[in-house]
């Protein structure tokens, strides 16, 4: 399918792609879902710190554009606009759901045989990632977007409906909380990246 200007639909902007999802036209919206699934995912992933709950936050924050896709005015804003209800889907969760966390419940058994370092480094980013779980949501969901997702601290703030140079705190504390709670194990973290580098 093509847009009304005969360029195909995966090159549409997210402006005409926005105003095709008003008229219930599914393959624009499929476009959108296919072009920003990953980023939302991404940061569902990041603030639930990985629970089940991940794809139920994607969807409903998918749900809730093909609902109502004029809450976006403007289609420059697409991609903030999803990022910002993910982020706010995921904290209510978090808020009102007692958090299992999957890593406690235990594994079966990997019967296949990996590569020390391969284990090695997955030890050092869970270690990293279990500091970030700890900060507060606010820090957790700027260090997200900017670390993560590679947003600039402009996009940053647009998606946290805050100024630059609160983003720019948030990081600057959540780097600060990282280092102090990442201390006694950063030389273990090292020592596993290294020896999964070789």
């Amino acid at each position: 399918m093509e847009s009304g200007e005969g360029q195909p639909l995966q090159a549409a902007s997210d402006a005409d792609l926005l105003e095709a999802s008003a008229r219930r036209d599914q393959r624009a919206f499929a476009a959108i879902v296919s072009r920003y699934h990953a980023p939302v995912y991404r940061l569902a992933w990041r603030m639930l710190n990985g629970n089940a709950d991940v794809e139920d936050v994607a969807q409903e924050a998918f749900v809730k554009l093909w609902l109502n896709p004029a809450q976006v005015r403007d289609g420059l804003a697409l991609k903030a606009w999803l990022m910002r209800v993910a982020a706010n889907l995921a904290n209510d969760r978090l808020r009102r759901k007692p958090h299992v966390d999957l890593d406690a419940i235990g594994e079966v058994a990997d019967t296949g045989k990996r590569v020390d370092g391969e284990l090695a480094e997955r030890a050092a980013t869970r270690r990293v990632d279990e500091g970030i779980a700890k900060l507060p949501e606010r820090q957790k969901l700027a260090v997200t977007l900017v670390y993560f997702e590679s947003m600039t601290n402009i996009a940053a703030a647009a998606v946290m409906e805050i100024s630059v140079d609160a983003v720019e705190s948030l990081l600057a504390r959540a780097r600060r909380s990282l280092k102090e709670n990442l201390a006694d194990d950063w030389r273990g973290i090292i020592e596993e990246l290294a020896f999964g580098a070789r």
